[in-house]
């Protein structure tokens, strides 16, 4: 009888004690929800920054890791919509379908840009909902939070109250932060690029950076020998600062035009992890500022 009771004591405690399991599809979420969770949340995050997040292959690890998750965090607009609908349905997991309080997606609580008034495979790799790459304006990450510590909380109530204290101390840091990284971007204002996807429209746009050219002639499509040339004279007529490429980009193409056109080629983070010094997403932001403010001396 004893034994039961020590037994039953220990489940209890082991209950209590037990950690949200996160599943996040991309580095970005995977480090907010840690941001949030702190020791109570177990984050699996399902790709790297050296990943395309468009081509994703449905791999049995990331298949046994959904099947043991309480909540999956991803970027939602089509981002993951090549390989997690496979996930979800082999996991076997019902918790975490579409629809379910175990599935969150971040793009449904901000205001996407870029959606289109059309959707044509002949105009590219176009998200019929929107651009999808929203964390790259550290307003939506901002906007993402509480929602996200609200879902967290909702899933595992008995520690709903360290979730919201951490989301507002999360909060109140991110605010400062924003505050700085906006008074060292006041030079960028204006900074003419050429992109080579367009998975930076939101660090352009909240930046205030003027886009003035992409490597790829069409979303998604890699770049071709006639589109760089024709790229490299509309250089000479309208300069650009730098060419800008993700860290999961070929670096080939940014090269080719700013070897050529005279003009840096500037390798950014794009997620956590995309630099060695991006390891959580308020480097993530102090290292991509750097990086632009030196193309720009």
């Amino acid at each position: 009888m004893k034994c039961l009771a020590v037994l039953c004591l220990s489940l209890a405690a082991t209950t209590v004690s037990a950690a949200l399991n996160v599943f996040a599809c991309t580095p970005e979420w995977g480090a907010l929800a840690r941001e949030l969770g702190g020791a109570k949340a177990n984050v699996f995050v399902a790709t790297t920054a050296l990943q395309d997040p468009h081509r994703i292959e449905a791999r049995p690890s990331l298949i046994a890791a959904a099947r043991r998750a309480d909540l999956v965090v991803c970027t939602g607009a089509e981002l993951e919509a090549g390989w997690l609908p496979l996930v979800q349905s082999q996991s076997g997991n019902p918790a975490i379908q579409p629809g379910k309080s175990g599935y969150f997606e971040a793009a449904g609580v901000v205001v996407l840009r870029e959606r289109p008034e059309r959707v044509d495979r002949a105009l590219g790799d176009v998200h019929a909902a929107g651009n999808p790459h929203l964390h790259l304006d550290p307003r939506n990450v901002a906007a993402v939070a509480v929602p996200l510590a609200e879902r967290m909380a909702a899933l595992d109530p008995a520690e709903a109250a360290g979730y919201r204290e951490r989301v507002g101390g999360f909060l109140d840091r991110w605010r400062l932060a924003l505050v700085r990284w906006e008074q060292a971007a006041t030079s960028l204002k204006g900074m003419a690029v050429v992109v080579h996807h367009r998975d930076l429209s939101y660090l352009v746009a909240w930046l205030g950076l003027r886009e003035v050219g992409a490597l790829e002639p069409k979303p998604g499509l890699p770049p071709t020998s006639a589109h760089m040339n024709d790229l490299l004279g509309r250089m000479a007529r309208e300069p650009a600062k730098a060419v800008l490429r993700s860290a999961y980009s070929d670096p080939r193409p940014a090269q080719w035009l700013a070897e050529r056109a005279k003009i840096a080629a500037v390798t950014l983070p794009f997620t956590v992890g995309g630099t060695e010094r991006a390891r959580d997403l308020f480097s993530l932001f102090d290292d991509t500022l750097e990086r632009l403010q030196a193309a720009n001396r």
